[in-house]
């Protein structure tokens, strides 16, 4: 395959003069396509206020303006209540606009006609609370919601008694009285009122076509929510393995992940193409619908009509029984320029939050014992989410949130651009050799998405790059030195980006946040890509204007200015100081620096936070969680107006570039467990087949009489507040259970993936004494998939079972005012 374009003369002396480069070129002349209007009928899209909520072909649209929110999930009913204020808050803070969530069914009405709207079942208190924190609500109504629960949230009690997923009479009317139900509980809360109830999702993973099935199925639902008074901007439905649905009246939304936890293998998986461009589809890849059709979907037949949405692009990964994916928080971010240089104009996460499924008299989650596909934890629900079920802050979050702030910021240029292929492109997933690459552009503005990683495979370095871009008025060659991209590196740089006025010719560093900064000026944030040297390119007009940090040089290249020597941090690294306008400021931060960068409202302004601690902003303050570190330190820009407290203690003020940055380290807490050998692990039978899988199933309940068991004293804790402190249970084995007294109050598989437990949970209920971990072994030729990396050394014995340790993590707070 022909992989090089040798760089011509003249384009190569107008590039600095670099011979045997590999150049990359892509054809972006044509026009932009135009979207289509009054293609979809959703509902009432204009609020009592006169905000109004669009959509159109190619993107959704904020008071006509293109908008590209981030949606996250996050399951209310899998959450305590009084958690969900701070939890929805770090959503917003880490650049989600739209919160979506599940109404499962089964969680609600476990009785025939007993609903349950109370406590962590009350979904008008959720909306309420997310509206404060202000975020957007997507309700996946269902009823059908799969969620990793027992017949995908429809109650037993209408599984056992009638057809369901059709339109049969008796299946109706009781979906209509659940329909009738949450139609109550959001009554006032949506978008025509004046609320944030933004979208309804109809069922989930639909794809049946049989009798009384089928698009007539999702039309039925629809009319059945609009009946129950839910009148939405946006209907959606899943729009993956061949879902069926009326076209024109609603909207698929799609997603992907890194791997397969429903799949059968026990080993890795071939390269996903979740991290592979897609220029003529949508779907990525298997997403784990539990029926099967044949031929086209609707969603194929729609793409020039419908834009391209997402809702369950993988934040982590579960673990099922049978197969146990980790995942490193490179693999997911890195999807995030892979689905945006693909198309994506709404880009929704499974799942940003964690939970823990309610077990009352019993459990009910999806397994292979109720007939399920899968077998899942009885209660956990981590998800390996960038927020997991006790508000912890994961790795993964950090590299999220530059992207998120890019699309909210720069969303609205990015959305009507079209995706363009590069001339040369790589063949399949598979070929993990030629550059992945694409460009979306309009006119002659642009941004270029790169990516080099693809999860459990090395890719080779790309060496010696250059992109060139045919553009409707020029070919732009870019960067000025060929840049080296490493295996791991994904990014998006900018082609023509508008500067308030002036025009960047293109940046080796990504676009993050705009701060309008009143008469000071405006401030661009950039982020550096890895290692790989910063260049800005200008007008050879604007020369006169630039001021520049130290050692950063300029250079005069053809009719440009090029910038390099740049050293991220946080100081400016260039300003334009023009005879008109403000004065705008560009500051390029180090990839960990914007990793640590947050947008929020602070004494009544926008402003940029820097911290390496959890943030999240509330009643005009900022909020820091840290977990074992009892140091905080955060920088705010621009500096606020009034002395700055926080109820902890005095904080230390100082600068950090252009920052005021601020340093309080507050008592250390040393909290220690004591473990105590309560009975040693039998010998286990294998690990059955079966299952409508035809895989390894989870051991039936009574395999755990031969469960190894640890007492576990912990600290007491009072249960109020926030959590104080996280157990962290360090164990070998298959499937561990923590108990307090004879109640369950967590499960986990065995992975290799750190396992916490919030100990004022544990205060909760009738038993304050000493908890219980359970482990039971895990056999040396079980066939489930553990990674490499987490698979233990057996030693020669047929099976484990091994409490290494458990530790306490004590949570700090700091609370700035």
């Amino acid at each position: 395959m022909k992989r090089l374009t040798l760089l011509p003369l003249a384009a190569a002396l107008a590039a600095g003069g670099a011979f045997g480069q590999t150049l990359l070129t892509i054809d972006a002349s044509a026009p932009a396509k135009a979207p289509l209007e009054n293609q979809l009928k959703m509902g009432t899209s204009v609020a009592p206020s006169g905000a109004r909520l669009g959509i159109n072909s190619q993107y959704l649209t904020r008071d006509g303006k293109p908008w590209m929110p981030v949606m996250g999930e996050f399951h209310y009913s899998r959450t305590p209540a009084d958690e969900w204020d701070t939890e929805l808050r770090k959503m917003k803070a880490a650049g989600i606009d739209i919160v979506a969530t599940y109404v499962i069914w089964n969680h609600h009405e476990q009785r025939d006609g007993h609903f349950d709207w109370s406590g962590r079942n009350d979904l008008r208190r959720f909306v309420q609370l997310a509206a404060k924190a202000g975020l957007d609500v997507v309700v996946r109504m269902g009823p059908w919601v799969h969620a990793e629960v027992r017949y995908g949230g429809i109650p037993d009690w209408v599984v056992n008694a009638m057809p369901t997923r059709k339109d049969d009479p008796q299946y109706l009317g009781h979906v209509a009285r659940l329909y009738g139900e949450i139609g109550r509980q959001l009554k006032g809360l949506l978008w025509k009122d004046g609320g944030p109830v933004v979208g309804a999702q109809l069922e989930n993973e639909y794809n049946l076509d049989d009798a009384g099935e089928g698009a007539g199925h999702i039309s039925t639902l629809k009319k059945l929510a609009l009946r129950a008074g839910v009148d939405v901007p946006l209907y959606t439905v899943t729009g993956w393995d061949q879902t069926v649905y009326p076209s024109g009246e609603v909207t698929p939304v799609f997603g992907g992940y890194p791997d397969e936890p429903w799949a059968v293998s026990t080993k890795e998986l071939k390269p996903k193409e979740t991290y592979a461009f897609r220029f003529d589809s949508r779907v990525s890849g298997d997403l784990g619908a539990q029926t099967a059709r044949k031929g086209k979907g609707t969603a194929e037949s729609d793409m020039d009509a419908t834009p391209f949405l997402g809702a369950e692009y993988g934040a982590g990964l579960p673990f099922m029984y049978r197969r146990r994916p980790v995942v490193s928080p490179d693999d997911i971010a890195s999807m995030l320029p892979v689905q945006l240089g693909s198309g994506v104009n709404l880009l929704g996460y499974y799942m940003f939050h964690g939970g823990r499924n309610p077990m009352e008299l019993t459990s009910m989650e999806e397994s292979s014992l109720s007939g399920g596909y899968n077998d899942t934890p009885m209660i956990n629900y981590d998800f390996q989410a960038p927020l997991g079920p006790d508000g912890q802050q994961r790795p993964v979050l950090a590299r999220l949130r530059p992207y998120h702030l890019f699309m909210h910021d720069f969303g609205d240029r990015l959305a009507p651009m079209t995706v363009r292929k590069p001339d040369v492109a790589p063949a399949s997933s598979d070929d993990l050799v030629t550059p992945r690459w694409s460009l979306r552009s309009k006119g002659d503005s642009a941004f270029v998405f790169v990516s080099n990683h693809v999860r459990q495979y090395a890719m080779p370095e790309q060496r010696q790059l250059q992109f060139s871009v045919k553009l409707p008025n020029e070919t732009k060659v870019f960067p000025r030195k060929p840049v080296d991209v490493a295996n791991g590196a994904y990014f998006i740089w900018p082609v023509n980006f508008d500067l308030d006025g002036t025009r960047l010719s293109y940046a080796t560093a990504q676009p993050v946040a705009r701060l309008d900064n009143g008469k000071d000026g405006v401030v661009y944030v950039f982020a550096a890509s890895g290692n790989i040297p910063v260049e800005l390119a200008f007008d050879t007009q604007v020369a006169d204007t630039l001021q520049m940090t130290h050692g950063a040089r300029m250079s005069h290249v053809g009719n440009a200015v090029v910038v390099d020597g740049i050293v991220p941090g946080t100081g400016a690294a260039v300003t334009l100081r023009r005879a008109q306008g403000r004065p705008v400021t560009v500051v390029v931060l180090s990839e960990q620096q914007a990793q640590r960068l947050a947008v929020g409202d602070m004494a009544g302004k926008r402003r940029l936070v820097l911290s390496a601690q959890q943030m999240w902003f509330a009643d005009g303050g900022l909020k820091l969680r840290s977990d074992g570190n009892p140091a905080f330190r955060f920088a705010v820009y621009p500096p606020l107006p009034k002395t700055v407290k926080a109820r902890q203690g005095a904080l230390k003020e100082g600068t950090d570039g252009i920052f005021q940055s601020f340093d309080i380290a507050l008592p250390e807490r040393r909290l220690t467990a004591t473990v105590t050998p309560v009975r040693a692990a039998q010998e286990v039978r294998p690990v059955m087949i079966g299952g409508l899988a035809k895989a390894a199933v989870q051991p039936i309940p009574e395999s755990f009489r031969g469960a190894a068991a640890w007492r576990i004293d912990v600290p007491p804790s009072s249960g109020k507040g926030e959590p104080d402190a996280l157990v962290n249970l360090d164990f070998t084995g298959d499937i561990g259970r923590l108990f307090n007294g004879t109640r369950m109050l967590d499960d986990w598989y065995y992975s290799g993936y750190g396992w916490q437990y919030a100990l004022k949970h544990a205060a909760k209920g009738e038993n304050k004494g000493p908890l219980t971990l359970s482990v039971l072994p895990l056999r040396a030729d079980a066939p489930i998939y553990i990674p490499k990396e987490g698979r233990p050394d057996f030693a020669g014995k047929p099976q484990i079972s091994e409490l290494r340790g458990v530790t306490i993590t004590p949570v700090y707070r700091l609370d700035v005012r």
